[in-house]
């Protein structure tokens, strides 16, 4: 029997890599709903070719009429019913930012697995998803290479027995910049990442180090280990995506080279592998030496900002995430510098009266104040 796939966000990086794995695993799954945010076009070709039952888009008009096998919704509503469609069993949530929260939060509440590949879920609201999936019955299996290469080192392992996490990160397109030269970046020379092939949003966040800040917070909740516990290395070639180190001293360490496909079928086959054709075999050789260097905190101030946000917990990681999405916009579209997005997220944490998140209204609210009040700082830049 196949299990019925969702895929928010299908139109995107993640999600057109999830449907090149479905297609190589039709026997298993069958993809049941599809949504995107505006690519309507796109997205009623991804509907027709995988004959899916729902498309929705987000942000557009139902102009464009339902393909033989897909009725297309529209509005945010979309994201929701496609996320608890009956015939739906697994959801992979790769929303970009915080419009995949509700949906992660009631596909949980509908017992649904959700294989999220949306961090700023966990970041804006991790004890509400928690939550989430007590209520319902519900289970996050994350998709980031780092958390999923975690998972695959921990399972089957007690949790008690983990110690500490060092996650990998590439370092980005400015890992040999200097302090002097990173303010005046460009967003074209911030989207020419090194290793890895992602959208906009999250390759300027792999710049700034935003992203580690955000998978540091997504670990804490993922995995139940405090912010010290937790460690980061600049790891250039990608191979290496995490350390695990247990209380016995000893460390695993899951590599691979830089795809999405992999940790993409961990999350809807886990606990158990299945074989797939679709990734290159690992070669030491062509791997090649491998290096580590420390993290330069003071010169990417965005990732110290992160993690000392998550520490804080209730809204100020809310907030420091809808302050980076709007910064990095405006970086993207050139309204501020590349330096001016940690000034910024700086700014809207120094003013932010920190709140408990015990509520999706709170956590909502404190999303919107951030953002209309980093609107108001990169207008005034």
């Amino acid at each position: 029997m196949t299990v019925g796939i969702a895929v928010l966000g299908s139109t995107g990086s993640i999600g057109t890599s999830t449907l090149r794995v479905l297609e190589r695993q039709r026997e298993r799954f069958r993809v049941v709903a599809l949504t995107a945010y505006g690519s309507a076009d796109r997205l009623l070709r991804q509907a027709a070719e995988v004959e899916a039952q729902f498309a929705g888009l987000v942000n557009g008009e139902a102009g464009a009429s339902s393909q033989r096998n897909a009725r297309l919704a529209v509005g945010t509503e979309c994201l929701i019913e496609a996320a608890t469609h009956p015939d739906v069993g697994i959801v992979v949530n790769a929303v970009v930012g915080a419009a995949g929260l509700e949906a992660t939060l009631a596909a949980l509440r509908a017992g649904k697995r959700v294989a999220l590949a949306n961090k700023e879920t966990l970041v804006m609201a991790g004890e509400l998803v928690q939550a989430a999936a007590a209520e319902g019955g519900g289970e996050i299996v994350p998709v980031d290479s780092e958390h999923s290469a975690v998972l695959q080192c921990i399972t089957g392992r007690r949790p008690v027995e983990l110690r500490r996490l060092i996650l990998t990160a590439s370092g980005g397109p400015f890992r040999e910049w200097s302090v002097d030269q990173l303010p005046s970046a460009t967003a074209n020379e911030a989207l020419r990442h090194p290793t890895w092939n992602m959208g906009p949003k999250i390759t300027v966040d792999s710049a700034t180090l935003a992203n580690k800040a955000l998978e540091v917070i997504e670990a804490h909740h993922l995995f139940g280990l405090g912010y010290q516990a937790i460690e980061v290395v600049v790891h250039p070639q990608s191979i290496v995506h995490a350390f695990t180190e247990f209380v016995d001293g000893s460390v695993l360490a899951q590599v691979g080279f830089p795809t999405m496909e992999l940790p993409i079928l961990y999350a809807l086959t886990h606990p158990q592998r299945v074989e797939d054709t679709g990734t290159k075999p690992f070669d030491p050789v062509a791997a090649g030496p491998l290096t580590f260097e420390p993290l330069r905190y003071d010169d990417f101030p965005a990732f110290t900002l992160g993690v000392r946000a998550g520490a804080t917990g209730g809204t100020a990681p809310t907030v420091y995430n809808a302050g980076n999405e709007v910064a990095v916009q405006a970086f993207l579209q050139e309204k501020i510098t590349f330096g001016a997005i940690g000034d910024v997220i700086r700014a809207v944490l120094d003013a932010h009266e920190v709140s408990p998140a015990t509520d999706l209204e709170t956590v909502l609210a404190a999303d919107r104040w951030a953002r209309e009040q980093v609107e108001e700082l990169c207008l005034s830049r």
